[in-house]
């Protein structure tokens, strides 16, 4: 947000201001007449006044945002705090308008107690998408650069607004295998109050177990193909699963959950009907996972094909 913008702004609203308090003090007769039985001159220095809660609200929204957002690193936080700020400075400016308008006319509390409810009742999903906002920058169960998948929606957050959330589309109808369709989603953010919300990349564990499925023939050397596959993998992925896993057993500590959880890859065999499933499992970064599938499939295939004698492929059609 430009800084001088924002100054500018300032001194516009606080030009209106005295305008207007110079207009309502001398009683200044810019212009004749009544409107509505009031007179023109009341209603002119009230528009003044809104022009100059108007302006304020948005210098000081410009100011505010620059000075936090150039303070915070993170872009996530930076992404929450801009909309966090500008909705409190929407307030404030809708404040400051019914605060002018209600010192002329009396009445009007009243009637935006009616026409309140009016909007409440007719605008129930944009005020439930806004709910939506609030619970997701409350509850964090998502956040910007998050990988999600929604009410069969998958995709990359590129934005949480006060109503909906912005999504970068993963697989969909023209992509498979984890890959960016180009398309965008969006979603009201009132679904994540009524539907399962998976997050791919939370920020406390950012990363997801996969599994590379390899068949081979009932002939095969099943030990040397799991160690194949082990020491393949291990190679491959190196101290980062290391890392990976012992983050895995910190949370998990911190829950009353126990599970088995294995210092590196691990391969579990499944019996087919004309072959052996040997499942490669590991830890991986979801952004990442298609490539590393990718990488291993190329190089336990090249050492399976190395060793004929002792790794077999079904030769079945049916597969």
């Amino acid at each position: 947000m430009n800084r001088h913008l924002g100054s500018v702004s300032l001194l516009v609203a606080l030009g209106f201001g005295v305008t207007a308090g110079i207009v309502r003090r001398f009683d200044v007769a810019v212009v004749s007449g009544e409107v509505g039985g009031v007179p023109a001159t009341s209603l002119l220095a009230q528009a003044l006044l809104i022009a100059a809660v108007g302006f304020a609200a948005f210098g000081g929204y410009a100011l505010v945002a620059r000075v936090l957002l150039t303070r915070t690193a993170d872009k996530r936080r930076r992404h929450d705090l801009k909309n966090v700020v500008r909705l409190t400075f929407i307030v404030l400016g809708t404040v400051g308008v019914l605060s002018v308008l209600t010192r002329q006319y009396v009445g009007v509390l009243f009637s935006l107690g009616i026409v309140g409810f009016a909007v409440t009742f007719a605008l129930q999903q944009p005020l439930f998408s806004l709910i939506g906002w609030l619970y997701i920058m409350i509850k964090r169960p998502y956040g910007v650069g998050d990988r999600v998948a929604i009410e069969g929606s998958k995709g990359d957050v590129v934005e949480v607004d006060f109503l909906v959330t912005t999504l970068w589309e993963i697989n969909g109808e023209l992509v498979s295998s984890n890959q960016p369709s180009g398309r965008v989603i969006t979603l009201p953010n009132s679904v994540v109050l009524s539907s399962h919300v998976y997050n791919y990349s939370y920020r406390s564990f950012p990363h997801v177990w996969n599994e590379l499925s390899i068949q081979v023939a009932y002939e095969t050397d099943l030990e040397f193909a799991r160690a194949l596959m082990i020491e393949e993998a291990t190679d491959y992925l190196g101290e980062d699963m290391q890392r990976a896993v012992e983050l895995y057993r910190k949370r998990l500590a911190k829950t009353p959950v126990e599970l088995e959880v294995r210092d590196g890859p691990s391969v579990n065999v499944v019996q087919e009907e004309s072959w052996v499933d040997l499942r490669l499992r590991y830890l991986v970064h979801p952004r990442t996972s298609q490539r590393v599938r990718n990488d291993l499939y190329e190089r336990i295939l090249e050492r399976m094909n190395d060793n004929p004698d002792r790794v077999g492929f079904p030769v079945s059609r049916n597969r």
